[in-house]
């Protein structure tokens, strides 16, 4: 029986269930800290915040991560996973793990704001790697649609504005 070596001090806050113009959102604010760097070898490198148990559902969402000082910070938008991994450990931490969509850079220490904004499906456990990232394949491509459909296109990389601009049918200078 495999136990999650992730051990956090990072203390994290949590915004259990918000309402903000209309729409519902769940936002957490914690320290990005080192996991076993399994999303960077399966080719979707996560920001990792430790979490506590019961706060936010488990599954996958898509949502936004603000980086950066107030009234300086990047956002990004990300497929963000909540659970405790039952793919890989038995008895898991719980952890918030956010693929920021076309983000490259090093965030380990710093604090990001995460909100969930759309719970894209809930969390299970998968016979191995290889179904895992092609649901994550999947999970992402859900969130790029999200977020065009949201009016986020614009905070997605370059090739992602070019599909964007072949579907409305604009031409780019």
């Amino acid at each position: 029986m495999k136990r999650d070596p992730l051990q956090s001090n990072a203390p994290a806050r949590t915004l259990p269930f918000s309402k903000r113009q209309d729409r519902d959102f769940f936002q957490v604010t914690g320290m990005v800290d080192h996991g076993d760097h399994r999303g960077r070898l399966l080719g979707f490198p996560t920001a990792n915040i430790a979490i506590p148990e019961n706060d936010v559902l488990k599954g996958v969402w898509a949502g936004t991560v603000h980086i950066g000082p107030l009234f300086r910070r990047s956002l990004y938008v990300a497929a963000v996973s909540v659970g405790d991994r039952p793919t890989y450990y038995s008895q898991g931490h719980r952890l918030l793990e956010a693929n920021l969509l076309d983000f490259t850079g090093d965030l380990y220490g710093k604090t990001v704001v995460v909100t969930l904004r759309s719970l894209i499906r809930p969390q299970r456990k998968f016979s191995g790697t290889d179904e895992l990232v092609d649901q994550i394949q999947d999970d992402v491509s859900r969130v790029r649609k999200w977020a065009l459909e949201a009016g986020l296109g614009g905070y997605l990389g370059e090739v992602q504005e070019l599909e964007l601009s072949k579907s409305h049918g604009a031409r780019r200078p």
